[in-house]
C-alpha cells in the first residue's frame, strides 16, 4: 500500500492565484519543489502574517515539512523510481520528531481556520481545498515514513471523495484532479485480488482514468502542475516510454535546477 496516497499531498486551489498576495505562495511552492525548504516556509509564514484567517498559509506551511522530509529521507527515490537500486534495501532513517510536531501544529492550525469557514459558507471552495490537501499530507505521511497504509488509505479516501464533490461544481480546480488520478494510478499497479479488496472499500483502480487527471494537471494545473509532470515521468517509465520520461524531466530539470531528483534520474536514461 506505500506510495498510493501522493497524490493528494499539495491540493492547493488553483483560484488563489487571483488573491492579492498569492505570489508568496505560488514563490513558496516554487521554492519547494527547488529544495530550498527554509525559503519555503519563510513565504508561508510572511502568507500567514498577512492572511491569518487563510487555512492555506499553515497547510502550506506543513507540505514544505513533509517534502523536506521526503527530501532527507529519500522517500521520493526509494518509492517512485523503483529501478533505483541505489536506495532499495537501504535503511530508512528515522523521522525527524521535531519536524514532525511541527507538521501536526500547522495541520491542525489549518483544520480550525478551514472549520470556522466551512461553519459559516459551507460551500467556500477554499477552505474545502484546504481540508483536502490537510487529509492528503497527514495520508503521506502515515503511508510514506510511519508505514501506516490502512489509516493513510482511510485519509486519502475522504480527502478525495471531498475533493470529487468540489470538482463536480467548479471543473476548474484543476489542481484537484490529482487527488482523483493518483489513487486511480496508483492503486491500479497492485494485483487483482488487492484491487477487488480495494473497490469494496470504495477505493478508485482505473489506471486509464489515472493517467486522464494526471495529464490533466500537468496541462492545466497551477501549484501542482510540477507534481503532475513527475507522476507522468514515473508512469511512463513504468511503460517502458523512455522519451516520454526524458522529455518530462529535462522540463522539470529546466524549471527547478536546484531539485538534484531531476537531474539524477534524467542522468540515467541517458
Amino acid at each position: 500500500m506505500r506510495a498510493v496516497v501522493v497524490g493528494v499531498l499539495l491540493c492547493v486551489s488553483v483560484h488563489a492565484a487571483n488573491a492579492p498576495s498569492a505570489t508568496l505562495v505560488e514563490q513558496g511552492y516554487r521554492q519547494m519543489y527547488n529544495l530550498d525548504f527554509d525559503a519555503a516556509h519563510r513565504s508561508f509564514e510572511q502568507w500567514q502574517r498577512l492572511h491569518p484567517d487563510d487555512p492555506l498559509g499553515p497547510v502550506s506551511d506543513a507540505a514544505a515539512y513533509l517534502f523536506g522530509e521526503f527530501d532527507r529521507l529519500h522517500i521520493l527515490q526509494s518509492q517512485f523510481f523503483i529501478e533505483d537500486s541505489t536506495f532499495r534495501g537501504m535503511s530508512k532513517p528515522a523521522a525527524d520528531q521535531q519536524v514532525h510536531r511541527r507538521f501536526e501544529d500547522d495541520l491542525e492550525k489549518g483544520r480550525k481556520l478551514s472549520d470556522v469557514i466551512l461553519r459559516r459558507s459551507p460551500r467556500d471552495k477554499d477552505a474545502t481545498f484546504a481540508t483536502v490537501l490537510r487529509m492528503g499530507l497527514r495520508a503521506d505521511y502515515l503511508s510514506l515514513i510511519e508505514d501506516r497504509n490502512l489509516q493513510a488509505l482511510s485519509e486519502m479516501k475522504n480527502g478525495r471523495m471531498l475533493a470529487e464533490k468540489l470538482l463536480s461544481t467548479d471543473p476548474g480546480y484543476y489542481d484537484a484532479y490529482l487527488a482523483v488520478g493518483v489513487e486511480n494510478y496508483m492503486l491500479s499497479l497492485k494485483s487483482a485480488p488487492a484491487r477487488w479488496l480495494l473497490r469494496l472499500s470504495g477505493a478508485q483502480t482505473s489506471k486509464e482514468q489515472g493517467i486522464q487527471k494526471m495529464k490533466l494537471v500537468a496541462q492545466h494545473g497551477h501549484y501542482l502542475q510540477p507534481f503532475a509532470r513527475l507522476l507522468l515521468a514515473v508512469q511512463n517509465l513504468r511503460d517502458k516510454n523512455v522519451a516520454a520520461a526524458k522529455e518530462l524531466l529535462s522540463g522539470l530539470a529546466r524549471d527547478f535546477p536546484g531539485n538534484r531528483l531531476y537531474a539524477h534520474e534524467l542522468e540515467k536514461l541517458r
